[in-house]
């Protein structure tokens, strides 16, 4: 799709990097300020009150006419002024409910550190929806009983339309806090007149005919998934004996120089201009180099699969229009709005339906077409998702198992 396309979109390097950058904290926050900042706070929340009946929680709600959504930058439709939204403004005027739009996120653990002192002393945070991503910090909000379950009945758009990507997710079991706004994919990305050869194995990022033009992520949930896929250990169920053998497999390569850096969001740049060949990469990424005029670089998920990651609209406690919010939720569930959306985010829809909608009343057939976007249900069926930390030792052991790796 054209940058000068209907939606008003610019073609601007920062633009891009906002647009298709993962909202996982897969940088430096997941492995030093990030990690410093949860350790400073983990001793001092306390468990939220309890309701014991939310059923009853609910229907003493009332309906408001408002709501606070926090989401990250460049991560809905946005007109050529870069003020209005033609999704949000056709769901108030259906539903006579005005929402105010906020960008504040710009990555998980800050915004975590923002909200948890608020959220543990009981008062509203001021958001009635935001947007997080599955990891520590998410599971830290579920355990901590700082979300509001959600009332399924307000939601039937989920149920109706939902890919079966997005149900049931090990990090929250039967959707009961959480729904996706969107997924990605980290797979491998490569210029195949460099490899001269197709990729097809996270093997081939341990070739040493590539030495010194692998790119490997500074996300230590990245890089120690990537290597137990290379095992052949499901990440997902993986025990801290596991990822003992996948920073033995992650140190070999290292000392044998075939690691030409541990990125962030940066590798895209290094790809496009040939410093690196292959890498470990999010979909959304190269789909965007495609639009920019990068049409020789593949993204394949391997044969031993690949990591998907989903950020995921929740409901604060505190929340003082969960109503408003819960009729969003179910509006984004809907073929036209999610692809009025994803026409403009181009991330990986969690409504398949959306992409007839996309092709025939956007008409749009790259956005459509894009297996980036829409993934086939085969290619589903080959990503694992990220392993669910357990507790907050649970999050420590892995980073101090992978830390070394990037920082040695």
């Amino acid at each position: 799709m054209s940058q000068d396309d209907k939606t008003g979109q610019n073609s601007t390097q920062a633009f891009y990097r906002g647009l298709t950058q993962p909202r996982l904290t897969r940088q430096n926050f997941m492995r030093g300020a990030g990690a410093a900042m949860m350790a400073a706070l983990a001793p001092q929340i306390a468990h939220a009150e309890k309701v014991k009946d939310w059923k009853a929680w609910w229907a003493k709600q009332k309906p408001t006419k408002d709501f606070v959504f926090a989401n990250w930058p460049y991560y809905i439709d946005v007109t050529s002024n870069g003020k209005d939204h033609p999704s949000l403004d056709t769901f108030t005027k259906d539903t006579g409910i005005h929402v105010k739009y906020m960008e504040v996120i710009q990555n998980n653990a800050p915004f975590y550190a923002q909200i948890a002192p608020v959220l543990k002393s009981g008062a509203p945070t001021g958001y009635d929806l935001i947007v997080m991503t599955n990891g520590w910090y998410l599971t830290e909000l579920l355990m901590q009983n700082f979300l509001i379950p959600i009332w399924k009945e307000k939601v039937p758009n989920f149920a109706k339309y939902a890919s079966p990507a997005v149900v049931n997710p090990p990090y929250d079991p039967g959707n009961k806090h959480t729904m996706v706004w969107q997924s990605g994919i980290t797979g491998i990305a490569y210029n195949p007149k460099m490899t001269k050869r197709e990729i097809n194995s996270f093997d081939d990022l341990w070739d040493p005919a590539f030495a010194g033009h692998i790119g490997m992520m500074s996300d230590t949930t990245e890089l120690g998934s990537a290597a137990m896929l290379k095992l052949g250990i499901n990440p997902t169920t993986s025990t801290p004996d596991d990822w003992k053998k996948a920073a033995a497999v992650l140190k070999e390569q290292k000392d044998k120089g075939l690691v030409r850096q541990y990125y962030d969001q940066s590798y895209i740049n290094a790809l496009e201009n040939g410093d690196i060949w292959i890498t470990q990469a999010w979909s959304g990424d190269i789909f965007q180099a495609h639009s920019k005029g990068y049409k020789d670089l593949q993204f394949v998920i391997p044969k031993q699969g690949a990591m998907i990651w989903h950020d995921n609209m929740a409901i604060p406690v505190g929340a003082k229009n969960p109503l408003s919010a819960l009729a969003w939720m179910n509006y984004y569930y809907t073929p036209e709005a999610a692809g009025v959306i994803e026409d403009y985010i181009n991330y990986i829809c969690p409504v398949p339906a959306a992409k007839d909608y996309i092709l025939n009343v956007i008409k749009d057939p790259d956005v459509a077409n894009s297996p980036l976007v829409f993934p086939s249900a085969s290619e589903l069926a080959k990503v694992h998702e990220f392993y669910p930390f357990k507790s907050y030792g649970d999050y420590q052991t892995w980073n101090n198992t992978f830390n070394p790796i990037i920082q040695g």
